[in-house]
């Protein structure tokens, strides 16, 4: 019995991004289109089979645990980015500010789109959504470069519409002007 149910919601790809050196910092640049392996994207600081492990799981492991990378891409909504925007009561927010490698439109609440559910991209690549990405400082010392006093309101304003992190399933391109399926598991909610 198959698992997973296709939706009728549909995404459009509006950017892609990468960043080729974690050293230089979080930002992202636009690239149009990138070739997905199992690793993730193609020359972006974030691809690797495994990682060291971050504070994003230091409930579990010491720092520095290699674990297996479900990290590989981070990806927000123009929708829930506008929302942040408005919410710091500035104009508009980069993508790149915010590190995210895919910008993409059309999928309503994306935050809470649940974990193990697929993006299946036109273009044949397919991602695996992680968890919600939780916003932290980094992206805040970003936009304070270019926003001068607004870096502080990040956090808290991107607070549940953050977006999402994902790792590949299935290897291909990924372009600006994809369209994206979405297909879910079923929803249970668990009582601990």
């Amino acid at each position: 019995m198959a698992i997973l149910e296709p939706t009728s919601i549909e995404g459009v790809v509006r950017s892609v991004l990468i960043n080729g050196n974690a050293d230089s910092g979080l930002a992202t640049q636009q690239v149009g289109s990138v070739k997905v392996s199992y690793e993730g994207f193609e020359g972006d600081s974030h691809s690797g089979l495994t990682r060291g492990s971050c504070v994003r799981v230091r409930k579990q492991y010491i720092e520095g645990t290699e674990i297996r990378n479900t990290r590989q891409i981070s990806i927000i909504s123009e929708e829930e980015l506008a929302f942040i925007a408005e919410t710091m009561g500035v104009a508009a927010l980069k993508p790149e500010w915010l590190g995210a490698n895919i910008l993409l439109s059309g999928i309503p609440r994306f935050t809470q789109v649940p974990p193990s559910s697929r993006l299946i991209f036109s273009s044949g690549a397919s991602l695996v959504i992680d968890m919600e990405n939780g916003p932290c400082k980094y992206p805040g010392d970003v936009i304070e470069k270019f926003l001068p006093g607004y870096g502080k309101y990040f956090s808290k304003s991107a607070m549940g519409v953050r977006g999402i992190t994902a790792w590949v399933e299935k290897q291909g391109t990924i372009r600006e002007g994809d369209t994206i399926a979405l297909h879910i598991p079923p929803q249970r909610i668990y009582e601990c």
